[in-house]
């Protein structure tokens, strides 16, 4: 049994093979990097989330669209089973404030070492450097190895070569055109738990991308006074890139009606804003820009008070001081947060009380694009649950030989941060050996 794909989603299928015991079942990992686990141990760095301890219903709603696809997988493995599963491997786990689940010393390298003991024990084999390549004519699996390119005939196959963010660490997405050269459905990779960039209308972009350069466009409209370069203001991102936004809050509705809020923390870049609370709100962020062209959310920078209590404190006599000083002793306004007003408010607004007290509770972010897809957490899209039965097992187009079944961020779903990533890639993994198990009666 051929498992390619050494991330957690191939490891734990590898895991559930070889643990079943089968007299004469041999299982084999590929991977095309030089070890497995690669971006399981980058992701654990600062400090490994491994599930979150939330309800069954709130942690199976984080997953969306395909909450009723993952239902089933994760309520055969889900947070409790996961963090009995890291208790058996000897790592004791916590629930953080937040309500994340981490191992007790926060490491990711102790639980890889003794997961990979306890598969090597258990008779796995790992074939590193091998990159596949699809297959050969007669069925084999064709790999590309630093001695030449060579073959495996296998009785069946699990894929779990993750999504197409973080390229360097192997997911690179280079497998969608060998399973679309079988006939198999998968929907376009998209930067998932991604930052964005801010900028003006949509139309200007539009616009921009016919005939002249973007430089060259934006430098003319700059000069009218027309539009705003997209990006923030050289002075704005060379102060403030890098800088958290600390307890506020964003409001954003989609033109399907569905909506997002939530309090927590981002941060300005160069040319947007990324972070966490960004990152819960990015799938909706992403389809709303690909319908419309951009997306506009509400920044609420004082989540705690009301807006009447915001308004009677900008309405407040100022004196002699600043409006920058007033800002910062009556509403504790400074820093990042009063140069985001600045930036996106015209003097008239910022001088206006009514206006600028709006502002701060409900300041519109317009976001024109999601980052490239290599800079991104995770991705989204991936072969279509449609195309795969119950086990994983690939259906649509029939009659795969040797049986395919696919795990991991490689099918088409998508969470944010907070556990729920590594949560649905070890069930579905699971799911996936179970697979191949029931498929030739083990």
């Amino acid at each position: 049994m051929a498992v390619i794909g050494g991330g957690p989603a191939g490891l734990m299928a590898a895991e559930v093979l070889a643990g079943a015991g089968v007299p004469g079942l041999q299982v084999q990992v590929y991977d095309a990097m030089p070890s497995v686990g690669r971006k399981f141990l980058l992701a654990g760095k600062g400090g490994l989330n491994l599930t979150h301890s939330e309800g069954p219903e709130a942690f199976l709603g984080r997953y969306g669209e395909r909450s009723a696809q993952l239902q089933p997988l994760l309520a055969a493995f889900g947070p409790t089973e996961l963090r009995a599963w890291a208790q058996a491997l000897g790592v004791d786990t916590f629930v953080g404030s937040s309500g994340r689940v981490f191992p007790k010393d926060m490491k990711a390298a102790p639980l890889l070492r003794a997961w990979l003991h306890r598969l090597r024990a258990a008779g796995v084999k790992f074939a590193m450097r091998h990159r596949w390549l699809g297959w050969a004519e007669d069925g084999s699996l064709k790999f590309e190895t630093p001695a030449g390119e060579t073959s495996f005939q296998v009785d069946a196959v699990v894929l779990a070569l993750g999504g197409g963010s973080w390229a360097r660490l192997g997911s690179d997405g280079a497998w969608v055109s060998l399973l679309a050269q079988r006939g198999v459905a998968v929907a376009p990779l998209q930067p998932a738990n991604c930052g964005f960039d801010v900028g003006p209308e949509p139309h200007a972009l539009a616009v921009a991308q016919q005939g002249e350069t973007r430089r060259e466009f934006f430098r003319e409209l700059i000069g009218q006074g027309s539009f705003q370069q997209p990006g923030w203001t050289d002075h704005f991102a060379s102060r403030f890139a890098g800088q958290p936004f600390k307890s506020v809050a964003i409001v954003f509705t989609d033109s399907r009606g569905r909506s997002f809020a939530r309090k927590g923390e981002f941060v300005a870049t160069a040319t947007g804003v990324e972070g966490s609370l960004i990152y819960a709100a990015s799938s909706l962020l992403r389809g709303e820009i690909v319908l419309n062209g951009s997306a506009t959310f509400h920044l609420d920078l004082l989540p705690d008070k009301l807006p009447e209590q915001v308004l009677v404190e900008v309405r407040h006599p100022r004196g002699s001081r600043s409006l920058s000083s007033h800002l910062k002793s009556r509403l504790g306004i400074e820093g990042i947060k009063a140069a985001m007003l600045h930036e996106l408010l015209g003097k008239e607004a910022m001088n206006d009380a009514v206006q600028l007290a709006r502002a701060i509770k409900a300041l519109p972010v317009r976001v024109v694009a999601a980052r490239p897809i290599d800079e991104a957490i995770s991705s989204a899209g991936g072969v279509l649950f449609e195309s795969l039965d119950a086990t994983l097992k690939i259906v649509v187009p029939p009659g795969l030989d040797p049986p395919v079944f696919c795990a991991g961020e490689m099918l088409d779903w998508e969470a944010p941060t907070g556990g729920y990533l590594l949560s649905a890639c070890l069930a579905s993994g699971r799911m996936a050996g179970l697979g191949v198990l029931r498929n030739f009666g083990l």
